[in-house]
């Protein structure tokens, strides 16, 4: 069993993200109270049940009271009030960090609301989830063997860091450390961009006339492209605004590709459609190879 590392971990937004966080601590052994805090009180009862969470915090102020650490799990759009309603309340020795998928604007955040705690700020996003949300969506596994990124501070002290890094290893994470500008603009690639296309295509199918027929007749193809458009509208909304200007970099050279594509077709140009195929074949199975 490992030794208690954080003797009270206070968790804003206990869904699939915050839940299997806390639930990997307590399997290990490295947390003694876990306090909930969210906006719905029938999720927490659930968490409370399940057993991820010890305690549902009153409010901001009782949760991160004596907080060892405290994990902000919600929509980027949510964290600006979290941080400023916790802001006064947070002790000299309590990290912050979060779980979201854009770093550039939890880095601003941070700086705005708490400019007293930037030695103990840890940004981290961990590489890993599910279409699925809510306290029944936990896992204790989520994270085992899934990348975890770190996009600490210049002001943020190695201590702090170590701290949040020992905790995501104990959950079985890949921890990893880059610069939030760099973060960014690498999953408005392989992230964020993916899940426009997957929201777009299913949207634009559903407007249609015949929406009902085209789903009857979508199979497994349709089902991979799309699964995650099964994901929050909410968060991905805040992470699409956060990340706007490499996000609409990643649409001008998709479109580009698209228009590509369209010439190619238009032009009955088979050598060049193949080509494209070819090479996005490859790229794909040595991407598969890497993962076995």
């Amino acid at each position: 069993m490992t030794q208690i590392l954080c003797n009270k971990l206070a968790v804003f937004g206990v869904g699939l993200i915050g839940g299997s966080f806390a639930l990997a601590l307590k399997q290990a052994g490295a947390v003694g109270e876990v306090v909930g805090v969210g906006r719905s009180h029938a999720n927490l009862e659930q968490a409370l049940g399940l057993g991820i969470i010890d305690r549902i915090a009153i409010d901001a102020v009782d949760a991160v009271q004596g907080a060892d650490i405290v994990v902000l799990a919600v929509p980027v759009g949510q964290m600006a009030a979290i941080m400023q309603s916790i802001a006064p309340h947070l002790s000299s020795n309590t990290v912050v960090t979060d779980a979201g998928s854009t770093k550039q604007d939890v880095v601003a955040l941070m700086r705005q609301y708490l400019p007293a705690q930037l030695e103990l700020c840890v940004p981290a996003h961990p590489i890993a989830g599910a279409e699925l949300s809510g306290a029944t969506a936990a896992r204790v596994n989520l994270y085992q063997d899934k990348n975890l990124i770190l996009t600490a501070l210049p002001e943020t002290t190695m201590e702090s860091v170590q701290r949040v890094r020992q905790l995501w290893q104990l959950c079985g994470a890949k921890v990893s450390a880059m610069q939030a500008a760099e973060h960014d603009a690498i999953f408005a690639t392989v992230s964020h961009l993916p899940h426009l296309l997957a929201y777009a295509l299913v949207d634009m199918i559903v407007q249609r006339e015949n929406a009902d027929v085209l789903f009857n007749f979508a199979a497994s193809g349709f089902r991979d492209f799309t699964r995650i458009a099964a994901s929050s509208p909410e968060m991905w909304r805040d992470i699409a605004l956060a990340n706007q200007v490499a996000l609409l970099a990643e649409l001008d050279a998709y479109q580009a590709k698209l228009n590509q594509l369209r010439d190619a077709l238009a032009t009955n140009n088979g050598d060049a459609l193949a080509d494209i195929f070819s090479r996005a074949q490859a790229a794909r199975q040595a991407w598969q190879a890497r993962l076995v």
